[in-house]
């Protein structure tokens, strides 16, 4: 079926999919939505899966799942403790250093502990380009890095509010980015999709004890994405 969810890895204990950018995770009190990644992967695979961690919404990409509950909650437990490497790719506003670590305190107006808390998050710039389109008004061009990222720590939207905190948001975010380049992307290409994508996962699997590396390619939309700015991904 066309509109079947993607498995990237699968055994007796664990199964790992690609997630669909605007597709949430679960039932949220929070939101109407009646179609939810849970749920369609239940019908899809026709057994009980239960979560091990979240993505956004907006964000696409490698989620993992466990078949049982002893299981889900001891890869839980890795996330919990920073033993996964999770790498994200994202389409960012303006030109980025080649490399860096945000180190920005973050805190979470929707939690019932609304504190900040210590934040890191790790980048390498993969690439840079620019079009000639006044999309800011400002200047007669626009510019664009593609940033390979790794969150050291997992606050609730910490790469989207990182970026933002330095100026070069992802582009397609609706809360913390630039209205003027969504509106571009929007108005001019119809994609409303956040460029934002969780492209591996690496952990040692918990029951197997084998080291895993989960891919997940990225969607035709944020293939779109790089073809409209001119970034390209290093050979």
């Amino acid at each position: 079926m066309r509109d079947e969810i993607e498995i990237l890895y699968e055994d007796e204990d664990l199964i790992a999919v690609n997630k669909p950018p605007g597709l949430l995770m679960h039932r949220s009190r929070l939101s109407e939505d009646s179609v939810f990644l849970l749920q369609k992967l239940r019908i899809q695979l026709g057994y009980r899966i239960y979560t091990t961690h979240r993505l956004d919404r907006a964000t696409s990409g490698a989620v993992v799942f466990g078949k049982n509950e002893h299981t889900a909650a001891a890869v839980n437990h890795l996330f919990a403790e920073h033993k996964v490497e999770k790498n994200y790719l994202a389409i960012l506003r303006g030109w980025i250093p080649d490399q860096g670590v945000i180190d920005h305190a973050l805190a979470d107006p929707e939690s019932k502990q609304p504190v900040s808390k210590s934040a890191l998050t790790s980048y390498t710039c993969l690439s840079r380009a620019e079009i000639p389109v006044p999309i800011g008004l400002r200047y007669q061009t626009a510019r664009f890095s593609l940033a390979e990222i790794i969150p050291l720590t997992g606050r609730r939207h910490q790469i989207r509010k990182h970026f933002a905190h330095l100026r070069h948001p992802v582009i397609g975010d609706k809360k913390h980015g630039d209205v003027k380049h969504n509106s571009y992307f929007r108005d001019h290409f119809s994609l409303t999709r956040m460029f934002l994508h969780a492209a591996e996962l690496n952990f040692r699997h918990p029951t197997l004890g084998i080291q895993l590396n989960i891919k997940a390619p990225f969607d035709p939309a944020f293939a779109e994405g790089l073809k409209i700015t001119g970034l390209t991904l290093p050979d």
